[in-house]
């Protein structure tokens, strides 16, 4: 009869040190269900925006694009960084595009230096590039094709946009 009655006892000091404990939870229940279900919802949710990666990534074969781009090439130390590249890039571009009421000659060596930097930037990515051995129409037509695929690698050019109007001249 001893050990029954320590036993209650013990069970009683229980309940009331536990009894604050249980009255904060029916008085927090509703916040505690809100944290639960809203930790729940950003699970969900990056679950869902993993999942979504993963396919996006099947789906354009996101290995494929760079498998072929040598990591060596960025390690060198006479290669003039992509950042510095993309940034020529979209200055020459703009002038290039905008460069009305300049002479040829000024038009000229802009074109020429911002193919300069298009090989650049098809070399430190692994781009096949034809610009040096093309002229006239074939020329620009490669030069669209290759400002095409350095936007498609994530470099934006002004030319390269899409949505943009072109000027007439």
């Amino acid at each position: 009869m001893g050990v029954g009655r320590a036993l209650l006892l013990a069970l009683a000091f229980v309940a009331v040190a536990s009894l604050p404990v249980l009255l904060a939870l029916v008085f927090c229940a509703d916040e505690i269900m809100d944290r639960v279900a809203c930790g729940y919802a950003e699970w969900r949710d990056r679950r869902r925006e993993r999942r979504t990666i993963a396919r996006l990534d099947k789906a354009i074969e996101a290995d494929a694009l760079t498998r072929d781009i040598d990591l060596s090439e960025f390690d060198r130390t006479d290669r003039r960084p992509l950042e510095q590249l993309a940034a020529d890039l979209r200055r020459l571009g703009s002038q290039r595009l905008g460069g009305t009421g300049r002479s040829a000659v000024w038009h000229g060596a802009v074109v020429q230096a911002y193919d300069d930097r298009l090989r650049m930037a098809c070399r430190a990515l692994g781009i096949t590039e034809h610009l040096t051995e093309l002229d006239g129409v074939d020329q620009e037509i490669e030069r669209v094709r290759v400002e095409g695929l350095l936007h498609a690698a994530g470099l934006t050019l002004p030319a390269a946009r899409t949505g943009r109007r072109q000027q007439h001249r």
